[in-house]
């Protein structure tokens, strides 16, 4: 697996890593992972990601963090906050390549997978 960026959720205090969420993205997916004792484990193919938003509140800004929301056609996680990461537009920017590597590689444009899931909603 070709990891693209992986961090652990930051608390805003401080922006340290003392939580138990995980974020990996590898060249095809995103991965979220967490729990301590009970895990669980999401994954969004990257290709299903259709917009990609960047919030940073005061705080996060104060401890250089931000938050990246990523709209998907996915229909288990239709969307997917990554809270609380370093270097969060730089990270947006990364996944944003990716996303677009992805779609050309499997030869998928945003119109098709809207399509789809209007088909869906019928």
């Amino acid at each position: 697996m070709d990891i693209l960026w992986s961090d652990r959720k930051r608390l805003t205090f401080l922006g340290l890593p003392w939580t138990f969420t995980k974020y990996t993205c590898t060249a095809d997916k995103f991965i979220v992972e967490s729990g301590v004792f009970s895990t669980k484990e999401e994954e969004i193919r990257l290709y299903r990601i259709l917009d990609l938003t960047l919030e940073r509140t005061f705080m996060q800004r104060i401890f250089g963090l931000g938050t990246i929301c990523c709209d998907t056609v996915d229909k288990s996680s239709p969307r997917l906050v990554i809270k609380n990461i370093k270097d969060s537009r730089k990270v947006k920017e990364l996944i944003s390549e990716a996303v677009e590597e992805e779609r050309m590689k499997k030869r998928v444009s945003s119109r098709e997978l809207m399509a789809a899931e209007d088909e869906d909603e019928e």
